[in-house]
């Protein structure tokens, strides 16, 4: 990590020159501008292998995005790189393990995200349990014919259980809206209890929190599941045909995590099977491709990939990029330095 810093303060003769992948707020890019030599994908479409592989041969800095995934030999090339900037918190689209193994710094942008994430969780979960999206479409098309007792019956969220699978901050900020905003009883799933502080607020104020050391324990007993995990080997298809199964069939799955988590086949068979009730996604396999079986159906809701998607949070973001680029090229350790891949 030292020869690397070292590395990169040897050149202050230059401004280090910084690759946008995509578009950014453009608060950030006037700040990013003022202090690098910094490139900008202004098509903003995502860039082909061909544009990642010039991008790493020729910037100081590659500042990805989730849209981005690449490949772990072209870090076998002669690259001018030395740090993957991600504009993101999760990170499952670089190599994390070849980049670093090469000598490359890779960081993310943690903490900003809580928030905004949590309430579209919330959000897709109310949409889909009252059909908010169904009734939305339907008086769009002209086809409302006026209130009666049996329109679009839903399910009445106040009350009811929801199990989180992944209780990070994310995952806490979930269980606080749902528990004191909607007095829904937590059921949470994680690599390991969390401490009686984490929770001290919640269930002083009457929260109901139960753990579940294993997921297939805790899924029977849910009303609503909501997906919190972060992508890695261990986690791909977590939610498979038999996990499915395990829920009851009045129940509403919600993933705003990442969409391998999901195998989207075995969600779609349960749906048409009506083992489950419904779903409401923002994220998906192999975005921004998704399985043309779900869009007709009423009993999902579909975003595309919006968690984030608010002014203040992808300034933020944004700006924690730009926080890691300053420590790494003034020869600090990067704040959001990830270790180990």
């Amino acid at each position: 990590m030292q020869e690397v810093m070292a590395k990169a303060t040897q050149s202050k003769a230059r401004r280090p020159k910084v690759v946008l992948t995509r578009r950014w707020p453009q608060a950030v890019e006037a700040k990013l501008a003022e202090r690098y030599d910094l490139v900008i994908n202004t098509s903003d479409i995502p860039f082909d292998v061909a544009a990642m592989r010039s991008a790493l041969q020729q910037a100081d800095a590659v500042c990805p995005t989730v849209t981005d995934f690449i490949p772990a030999d072209l870090f076998d090339e002669d690259l001018t790189c030395r740090l993957l900037a991600n504009f993101g918190v999760g990170y499952n689209h670089i190599p994390v393990k070849a980049a670093q193994q090469r000598g490359l710094v890779v960081t993310n942008t943690p903490d900003v995200l809580t928030d905004c994430t949590a309430d579209l969780t919330l959000m897709l979960l109310l949409m889909v349990a009252r059909r908010a999206g169904e009734g939305e479409r339907e008086l769009r098309a002209g086809h409302w014919s006026g209130w009666r007792p049996t329109h679009l019956m839903g399910t009445q969220v106040s009350g009811k259980t929801l199990g989180i699978v992944g209780m990070g901050r994310i995952g806490q900020a979930v269980a606080r809206r749902a528990a004191l905003g909607f007095g829904m009883k937590i059921r949470y799933h994680n690599r390991q209890p969390l401490d009686v502080s984490s929770l001290e607020q919640m269930t002083r104020q009457g929260a109901q929190i139960q753990y579940f050391a294993q997921l297939d324990e805790m899924l029977p007993g849910c009303d609503f599941l909501s997906l919190h995990c972060p992508a890695t080997p261990e986690t791909q298809h977590l939610m498979n045909a038999a996990r499915l199964a395990l829920l009851p069939p009045q129940a509403y799955l919600v993933n705003t995590a990442r969409g391998d988590v999901v195998d989207d086949a075995a969600l779609i068979a349960a749906l048409e099977a009506k083992a489950l009730r419904g779903a409401g996604l923002d994220v998906y396999q192999g975005e921004p491709k998704v399985d043309a079986r779900l869009h007709g159906r009423n009993d999902v809701v579909l975003l595309p990939h919006l968690g984030s998607a608010t002014i203040e949070t992808r300034t933020a973001m944004g700006m924690r990029v730009a926080a890691n680029l300053e420590a790494f090229f003034s020869g600090l350790e990067p704040p959001d330095l990830l270790l180990g891949g």
